[in-house]
């Protein structure tokens, strides 16, 4: 049943859904709001109190990642120095990834490789393993990492696709590989149409033989998903521009029951597809997120039809007028928690109608309103939050993917943030940007390391030390 703008308005106007004062802790304690900038250096407060975080960062001696005292890093791979088990070198460019508990203690993670275009423009691609390859001419796809106390193993989980970015994990124990491209065969070199979802298994190698896109889900320029565990629903965000992209929602045909390798079972055009529409509390249409300009803003959101999901005419985006749809500048990272999604929108620039560094966003499905959490105003000190998580310890985790210095930080159930880590080897300023950013995060099973990937040279971290309870601040 679709939420109409009367039925929202007439909800705020009893409950006071509408809009949330910034600060109001109450409103806002399941997921952080404004990011503080005084929150950095993790000290006492004003009452003489620890503060919250771990403490200031110290510099790297090697030159990778800062850290708080007490804790430690180890890097788990790393293009051109680590090499799967078939021999090949770790791929390059580390994107998003999640975390599955393993046979015997082990942890098993899947990796994307954000490599766009034909294999030759690399120097590592992911290699064109037997009965795991999609396009041969594509040079993208995901790597399966098993870590243990004393060793890693490395090898391909799906092969010739393209882009991938981020993706997102599954309650069923799989991942799903989101191709942040439209390229279609004979573009770019490539031998089949790219811009979809694939799902890889990190338990079971012949689960991911004779790779399938998962076509009900659209092809566009994919970022990540998650998955309603409830209502079995996945969600969509879409990392495009001109016109700004959109978030979107998959609902399940009538009868149908996820499990692994389910979805590869589905027809072409199964389920519906559609992108979502906000209004504000007093029923009038938002066209892009980049209006709200303060933290606690709820909107309602309704579903609309896409009506070409394989964009065999026109890219899905521009398949809606200005009127119909809501969009919003580099949709990025998403996680379910809480009982719904977290959705990133990295920046706003001159492409959208309000400039910003970055927000993250709260759709709660059961009210079908969309909130506010995070807003990174610019210049601020932090800016275009990408791969998010929802941590164990409170709060989110959040990967920066800005310009000048990079950081992993936190944000508290409050709103306060503070620093986890410094990427060492991003040594760039606003004006020369480095480009060796943070992408994927994501805790162990049990909560103890933070795995995190620096996209360029490709690098992948375990981070473990003294974790704690974040106070609300």
């Amino acid at each position: 049943m679709s939420l109409t703008r009367r039925d929202f308005a007439r909800t705020t106007a009893v409950t006071g859904a509408g809009v949330v004062l910034a600060g109001s802790v109450g409103a806002l304690a399941t997921a952080p709001q404004a990011l503080a900038a005084t929150d950095l250096d993790g000290a006492e407060d004003a009452h003489g109190h620890p503060g919250i975080g771990y403490g200031p960062l110290i510099p790297d001696p090697d030159g990778i990642l800062a850290l708080p005292a007490g804790f430690s890093y180890r890097v788990v791979t790393y293009s051109g120095r680590t090499r799967l088990d078939s021999g090949e070198s770790t791929p390059s460019n580390h994107d998003g990834t999640a975390a599955f508990a393993g046979p015997r203690g082990a942890v098993l993670l899947v990796n994307n490789h954000e490599l766009k275009g034909p294999r030759a423009s690399w120097e590592h691609p992911v290699p064109l393993t037997e009965g795991l390859v999609y396009d041969p001419a594509a040079a993208g796809g995901c790597t399966v990492v098993e870590v243990r106390r004393d060793h890693v193993a490395e090898w391909v989980g799906i092969a010739g696709t393209s882009t991938n970015c981020a993706g997102g994990s599954t309650p069923w124990g799989t991942w799903l590989t989101c191709e942040e491209t439209e390229d279609r065969a004979g573009q770019n070199g490539m031998t089949k149409d790219h811009g979809y979802v694939f799902e890889v298994d990190p338990a079971d190698h012949r689960a991911n033989r004779a790779p399938k896109p998962l076509k009900a889900l659209g092809r566009y320029a994919h970022e990540a998903v998650v998955v309603d565990p409830k209502r079995g629903h996945l969600f969509l965000t879409e990392d495009a521009s001109g016109p700004n992209g959109l978030l979107y929602r998959w609902t399940p045909p009538e009868g149908f029951h996820h499990g692994r390798g389910r979805l590869r079972t589905l027809a072409d055009d199964a389920g519906t597809l559609q992108a979502f529409r906000c209004f504000d509390s007093g029923g009038r249409y938002v066209d892009d997120l980049s209006r709200a300009t303060r933290t606690g803003t709820v909107y309602g959101v309704d579903w609309v039809d896409v009506p070409d999901r394989d964009a065999r005419t026109a890219p899905v985006r521009k398949q809606f007028t200005d009127d119909q749809v809501t969009r919003a500048r580099k949709l990025e990272g998403m996680w379910w928690g809480d009982g719904g999604v977290y959705v990133v929108s990295s920046y706003a620039r001159e492409e959208s109608p309000v400039q910003h560094d970055g927000q993250v966003w709260f759709y709660d499905p059961r009210r079908r309103t969309l909130t506010l959490k995070v807003l990174l105003g610019t210049g601020g000190a932090f800016d275009g939050p990408d791969n998010i998580t929802v941590s164990p310890y409170g709060g989110l985790v959040i990967a920066e993917d800005g310009e000048g210095e990079q950081h992993l930080f936190g944000a508290t159930e409050s709103g306060r943030t503070y620093p986890i880590a410094r990427n060492e080897l991003n040594t760039g300023t606003e004006s020369a940007p480095a480009y060796s950013e943070f992408t994927g995060v994501t805790f162990s099973p049990d909560g103890h390391t933070l795995f995190a990937n620096i996209q360029e040279p490709g690098i992948m971290l375990a981070i473990t030390g003294p974790w704690k309870r974040q106070r609300r601040g």
